[in-house]
């Protein structure tokens, strides 16, 4: 059989391929970000965090009132959409002239691997470039895994900061990406 034929064969079939978009959140999407983000963050964080911890930084982020602040006060939520169904958010912030900082980027456990994740960061990114960003900065939990998918990104670890939230710690690196 032909070498180019033969590789033809091994394409992976791209009328699977999920069709992923993002769009601008407002408040009238908080019940849609709360609703990917419960079923995210205890898969994310039941290895690193108390059950206790995770139900109190859950409140005290993910709640209505929480959220509507976040977003008043500058955060920018992306929703991230597979063939339509929302599937994932990202949260970030000017901190300085030139410099974002991502709060929050989840997609739902069931998109994980399928370049969902990938897609949301990118889109991201241009949001901050487009709006002037030169850097691009996020802290994750020192044992969470998501530490490599940033590195191979382009993140890099430049600092680590404990973090006290209520009664809990979080303890985490700090990264950064320069955007070219």
């Amino acid at each position: 059989m032909n070498k180019y034929l033969l590789a033809l064969f091994k394409l992976p079939n791209l009328s699977n391929m999920p069709s992923f978009a993002t769009l601008h959140a407002s408040v009238e999407d908080i019940p849609t970000i709360i609703t990917i983000q419960e079923k995210t963050w205890e898969p994310t964080y039941r290895d690193i965090l108390s059950q206790e911890q995770i139900d109190y930084m859950f409140e005290k982020i993910y709640s209505p009132e929480s959220l509507t602040e976040q977003m008043h006060s500058g955060q920018h939520f992306l929703l991230l959409t597979s063939d339509g169904d929302p599937v994932g958010f990202s949260a970030v912030s000017e901190e300085r002239p030139g410099k974002f900082k991502l709060h929050k980027i989840y997609v739902l456990p069931a998109t994980q691997g399928t370049g969902a994740g990938k897609y949301l960061l990118h889109e991201t990114e241009s949001y901050v470039k487009a709006g002037g960003g030169t850097v691009l900065s996020l802290n994750v939990n020192r044992y969470n895994k998501a530490r490599s998918f940033y590195e191979k990104m382009g993140f890099s670890v430049v600092d680590e900061q404990d973090i006290p939230i209520g009664p809990y710690w979080m303890n985490d690196y700090i990264l950064e990406k320069p955007l070219n």
